[in-house]
């Protein structure tokens, strides 16, 4: 999308607070769960997390909090805390965030910097390809979504900031360290 049609900070921040972010409804955190289910079959409690666009009320950080994982929750509207983007990570998660970024060059290098060596970077979004009737898929629909995604284009992601590797699995992407 344009910058021109961006909403404003403010009218973004209105328009996320219609979601219905309920950490604990079952749908959601089975929603989530290719991110959650992976996270903790690759990492331990011992290791850290965030969850970077965790919005108000995030299923990630419930389902790994109650397995007694480390996440921390960083969201520019809702938990603003830049201190935590200071930290390295043994893994981040983003889910349904990376189509609103509004820069993806510079919050690509943010998350591939904060992560450790070794670290993962797991990312859902719905990927286009040309499959799909572009004018009428649903995911253009949302105003706040201003970039899309290819598998050509998370291969270019590895490249250009210096993962190891990029796994897709249907709406999983998960960036190695």
């Amino acid at each position: 999308m344009d910058s021109s049609q961006y909403m404003s900070f403010e009218n973004e921040e209105k328009h996320y607070r219609f979601h219905n972010n309920d950490a604990n409804d079952i749908g959601y955190q089975n929603f989530v769960s290719p991110i959650t289910n992976r996270v903790l079959n690759d990492f331990t409690f011992k290791d850290s997390g965030l969850d970077f666009g965790a919005g108000t009320g995030s299923p990630i950080t419930k389902v790994l909090r109650d397995n007694v994982y480390q996440i921390a929750e960083y969201d520019p509207y809702f938990h603003n805390n830049h201190e935590l983007l200071k930290t390295k990570y043994n893994y981040i998660a983003s889910c349904e965030v990376v189509e609103h970024f509004h820069h993806p060059n510079k919050e690509f290098a943010l998350l591939k910097n904060l992560l450790l060596k070794g670290g993962k970077l797991y990312i859902m979004t719905h990927l286009y390809d040309p499959e799909i009737d572009f004018p009428s898929w649903y995911y253009i629909k949302d105003h706040t979504h201003v970039f899309l995604y290819q598998k050509e284009t998370m291969e270019w992601i590895v490249n250009k900031f210096g993962f190891t590797s990029v796994e897709i699995k249907n709406r999983l992407i998960v960036f190695s360290n």
